[in-house]
């Protein structure tokens, strides 16, 4: 990315020899690169559709965490057989 950022600006720089409009255009494409390039950290990608928002507080983390764990007891005991298999394929 940034050789195509370098090489397109030196394009306009050389065909600002005749045209100041292209020096222009030269400066905002290494305005727009500066500010919204690799290296400035943007906003972070929007959650998928399989993850859960982010938890607002320790409280919210900690009761999501809870209600996951009291549902894996639950299907431990509800599948013993299920559950013994998963492990031993884990163990492979």
């Amino acid at each position: 990315m940034r050789g195509i950022v370098a090489s397109g600006t030196v394009v306009l720089v050389i065909l600002g020899i005749g045209n100041h409009l292209w020096w222009l255009a030269a400066v905002a494409l290494l305005y727009l690169y500066a500010t919204h390039g690799r290296g400035s950290p943007g906003t972070p990608p929007p959650p998928g559709p399989g993850t859960p928002p982010a938890p607002d507080s320790y409280r919210a983390y900690r009761e999501r965490r809870d209600r996951l764990a009291r549902w894996e007891r639950r299907y431990r005991r509800e599948h013993p057989f299920e559950v013994r298999r998963q492990e031993r394929e884990k163990s492979r």
